[in-house]
């Protein structure tokens, strides 16, 4: 329903923006309906389309209607009625203006969906015109899959010989230190027994001399008594 505010008073204008209000609430519930419901049809899409059309040129027009009563409503000679109407307007503005940010989301999640579908149908026609290739791209993807995991085992196989081998040569290392030390301490014991027993010989042959001085000794001292004696 066309309604213009050309000629009409301040409460004709308010109650044909009232109206427009209520319908532009009820046509985009009935597009939230469409919206949920699973038919795709093209009469579907074609009722949603011009439905669509039919809220927002409500919403214009209560636009429209908005800036003709602000015109109006500015004219009142009593400050009270002013401040009324004023808030009057604003909330029918206000109102239009939340309509209009929904059908703004609306069409935008419809464009969404049309896309994807369009979308949808042109990679089904890929697939139906070209399976053989898709398949293919399957297959060498599974192929190369395959092989990461064969190359990651075969490194992980690697890392863990190598490993093995560290540990076995760090063993080794440790038992080859520790006999070094061993044959460091039976050198070290070795040499200190050469030197014992040398000083040992050193002082048998010592201990000889002395010996056989004391013999010699006592056998002149004899003589030489004897000879006094006579």
């Amino acid at each position: 329903m066309e309604v213009g505010g050309g000629g009409g008073t301040l409460s004709e204008v308010h109650q044909s923006a009232k109206k427009l209000l209520l319908r532009c609430r009820d046509g985009l519930e009935r597009l939230e309906r469409l919206e949920h419901s699973t038919s795709t049809s093209a009469a579907a899409v074609g009722v949603d389309s011009e439905l669509s059309f039919s809220v927002k040129r409500d919403i214009n027009q209560i636009q429209s209607l908005c800036v003709e009563m602000d015109r109006l409503w500015r004219s009142l000679a009593a400050k009270p009625q002013r401040d009324l109407w004023k808030r009057k307007v604003e909330q029918i503005a206000e109102e239009a203006e939340s309509l209009k940010e929904s059908l703004d989301k609306y069409n935008s999640r419809s464009q969404k969906r049309s896309r994807e579908a369009k979308e949808r149908a042109e990679l089904l026609g890929r697939m139906n015109g070209d399976s053989s290739h898709v398949l293919q791209i399957f297959d060498d993807d599974a192929q190369a899959m395959h092989s990461v995991r064969s190359s990651s085992k075969e490194l992980e196989n690697a890392n863990a010989l190598g490993e093995a081998i560290l540990s076995s040569m760090h063993g080794q290392r440790e038992r080859l230190k520790s006999a070094q030390r061993k044959a460091l301490d039976v050198l070290n014991t070795v040499g200190i027994s050469n030197r014992v027993l040398r000083l040992i010989e050193r002082r048998n042959r010592v201990d000889q001399w002395i010996k056989y001085a004391g013999m010699l000794l006592t056998v002149v001292f004899l003589l030489a008594f004897v000879m006094w004696r006579r």
